[in-house]
């Protein structure tokens, strides 16, 4: 099993009045890693893909468990792998750590997404070169 990494820095502006990244940032921070496993790792970028191929994929479930803060300065990991594939749907795991080299994972998100139509913005089977890709990246379940 592949997984991605996107190295992305904390901003100034992306913290409260605690000086922690206030929570809804996280969902940014994992859009913005996905985008980038777009343009890596599928080969085309995102906006390309919605442009050009008028194909997108929205969140349609969205869920995160926050293990500890992060703060401005700090340097994101945030790695991604495939938990499931549908025919229209994937379901993405995301793991945010708060460096390269942090053992402990800071968030954990899980995101499901629709491969759509944007004209009709109707669910469609997700194209197999995309396909391809995610099947590179499915998580395996842990051994027992």
């Amino acid at each position: 099993m592949a997984r991605y990494a996107a190295s992305i820095p904390v901003r100034f502006a992306e913290i409260d009045r605690a000086g922690i990244v206030y929570y809804p940032r996280f969902f940014h921070y994992f859009h913005i890693a996905f985008e980038e496993f777009f343009a890596d790792r599928v080969g085309i970028p995102y906006h390309e893909l919605i442009d050009r191929d008028r194909r997108g994929f929205p969140t349609v479930h969205a869920e995160c468990d926050y293990r500890t803060p992060i703060r401005f300065g700090d340097v994101l990991r945030v790695e991604i792998t495939v938990e499931k594939i549908g025919r229209t749907s994937v379901v993405f795991l995301y793991r945010l750590r708060r460096s390269a080299k942090a053992p402990v994972v800071a968030a954990e998100a899980r995101i499901t997404v629709v491969c759509i139509d944007m004209d009709s913005f109707r669910p469609v089977p997700i194209p197999p070169r995309i396909l391809r890709t995610f099947r590179e990246y499915v998580e395996k379940p842990a051994r027992r």
